[in-house]
């Protein structure tokens, strides 16, 4: 499966009224797994951004003058996104900046190139239900490292959503780069007669037996009651 973690800055909170994106990262999954590509893309909106913007991005008029525009860069970003599932933080605001950028162009929809959208904000409601589910709660609710985040970033906010999402997933402890040799992997073995060794059984602590239970409960409560360890063991 590919998946593309996508986010944006952009000038302003309201694309209906002519607020433009300014930068567009996006960071590629396939597998489960960090491929290393990546599109990093800032952008000339062509007009200023709100001052409360400016604060959360710090991406100034002069430093943005000399980027491409939306146009330059439209067929780039559709043929990288093409065919994945895009994993957005929020995503109704993110699409609705991109297709105001397409409606311009006169291309269709982000939905018309992508196999389908997760809003990772909508499942953290659904596990957190009552908490702060902002991409920085969830960091520190997960153990992701955001200590870099002074300001938002495209790009960086992008591979912290790919950490967060594994988290919340429950598919691994982190996402990484796989740069093993996938020969080592398949090396054959000598067998071993383990009939030969008298191994020991170790019980289970008291202490030890609570805290596996506290894990299950929380896993349990994650997945909307889903797990099956218990009806398992029943």
């Amino acid at each position: 499966m590919r998946q593309i973690f996508f986010d944006t800055e952009t000038t302003g909170l309201d694309a209906d009224k002519g607020d433009r994106i300014i930068e567009i990262g996006c960071v590629e999954m396939v597998d489960r797994r960090l491929t290393g590509n990546t599109l990093h893309l800032y952008l000339n909106p062509e007009r200023s951004s709100h001052p409360d913007a400016f604060k959360v991005h710090g991406l100034s008029d002069e430093f943005l003058a000399d980027k491409p525009r939306f146009a330059d860069v439209v067929d780039q970003l559709v043929a990288f996104v093409e065919g994945a599932e895009l994993i957005i933080h929020n995503a109704a605001f993110d699409l609705t900046f991109v297709n105001a950028e397409l409606r311009r162009l006169g291309r269709g929809l982000v939905t018309d190139v992508v196999a389908k959208v997760c809003d990772s904000l909508l499942m953290a409601r659904e596990m957190f239900p009552g908490k702060a589910n902002s991409l920085d709660a969830l960091c520190r609710r997960l153990e992701v490292d955001n200590s870099n985040r002074a300001l938002h970033g495209a790009l960086l906010d992008a591979r912290l959503l790919a950490e967060v999402y594994i988290r919340m997933t429950r598919g691994q402890g982190s996402l990484v780069i796989d740069s093993h040799d996938s020969s080592r992997a398949q090396q054959q073995l000598a067998p071993i007669d383990l009939r030969q060794f008298d191994l020991p059984v170790l019980a289970a602590r008291a202490d030890e037996v609570a805290a596996h239970e506290a894990v299950l409960n929380d896993l349990d409560k994650a997945s909307g009651g889903k797990t099956v360890w218990r009806s398992v063991d029943a």
